[in-house]
């Protein structure tokens, strides 16, 4: 097994060191800078991590793959700007606004393309079922996203609907890195499957706990206003929860929340006390709370179906940076 101080090790030096093609600059020069504006490197790192369950040092074949799944995550996240008109990510501004949308939306399709040549690194004996898995994986983020925009119009979203909207746009994508990382370390297929439905689920803990901490959260901490969602009127799983549990009564008031104006700042504060003095009467933080440990809990069951002692241990760990801002 391979230390995790080796992989902190592994994923400076690799993205550190990531190079696109030179020319012309003004294709690959955002795709560099959404690599140095940095980011977890949550899915890389879980790949590097399940991949070291099973071996003893890393090699291009699990590092260039590794390296894929973040390059296709920052394709996603450029776009996604470019859709919903954000002028900063990670602090700094969105390459769409930076540049300009045809940018974005080139430099963003090339990032997607190189994603794919990296993941074609995989080793030869698990190629076919590595790629297949990558394929599905980007189609299944795409319909998720598609989800995510219609659901933008919708107040009859159950909650159903929105866990297989976020298992599609965050869920699977972890669940891939989770299980190439085994695949490629050669795990047996009980365990690579084990493990995908571990990343799979703790994908949505994580997104569960996005919506949490958008509303509960310490600004600080969280890097953005609390309240955003609400504001944006955007679904969430409280939202979508509230609106779920409420009488109808509550419900009403919650659709007279939602619509409230939001021209200046006085305005936004009141919409989110409104929204959130219902979400106090109705339990809503506390039943994120729960969800969230649910779905942590849901994903460790899976984890210890593939390994047990230090490797599980880690993979607890995985988890709790993931999933512990909420508590």
């Amino acid at each position: 097994m391979i230390p995790e101080a080796k992989i902190d090790e592994a994923l400076a030096a690799l993205f550190g060191q990531l190079e696109f093609t030179a020319q012309p600059a003004g294709l690959y020069d955002p795709l560099r800078y959404m690599i140095a504006i940095g980011g977890k490197r949550l899915r890389p790192r879980l790949a590097l991590l399940t991949y070291s369950l099973y071996q003893d040092v890393f090699t291009d074949a699990i590092l260039q793959p590794a390296a894929a799944l973040e390059v296709f995550h920052n394709y996603t996240l450029i776009h996604d700007d470019v859709m919903d008109r954000s002028d900063l990510r990670r602090g700094v501004p969105t390459v769409w606004k930076k540049w300009d949308l045809n940018t974005a939306i080139l430099s963003g399709d090339a990032m997607f393309v190189d994603s794919f040549r990296r993941m074609s690194a995989l080793p030869q004996q698990v190629m076919r079922e590595g790629l297949e898995m990558f394929c599905n994986t980007a189609a299944q983020v795409m319909e998720g996203q598609q989800y995510d925009m219609e659901f933008e119009t919708r107040g009859d979203v159950t909650r159903a609907q929105y866990m297989e909207m976020i298992g599609l746009k965050t869920g699977v994508l972890l669940a891939c890195a989770s299980k190439l990382g085994a695949l490629v370390g050669g795990a047996s297929q009980h365990d690579c499957d084990s493990l995908y439905e571990y990343g799979y689920n703790l994908g949505l803990a994580f997104q569960v706990t996005d919506d949490y901490l958008d509303e509960y959260g310490d600004e600080q901490v969280f890097g953005k206003p609390i309240g955003g969602d609400i504001v944006n009127g955007k679904q969430n799983w409280l939202a979508v929860h509230a609106r779920e549990k409420a009488d109808p009564a509550q419900r009403e008031a919650l659709e007279r929340a939602f619509a409230l104006p939001v021209d200046t700042p006085e305005q936004r504060k009141a919409k989110i006390d409104a929204v959130m003095a219902l979400y106090a009467a109705l339990g809503i933080e506390e039943d994120a709370k729960y969800e969230i440990l649910r779905l942590n809990e849901k994903a460790l069951e899976f984890a210890s179906a593939a390994c047990s002692g230090i490797r599980l241990e880690s993979l607890r760990r995985f988890a709790e940076k993931l999933v512990g801002r909420s508590r």
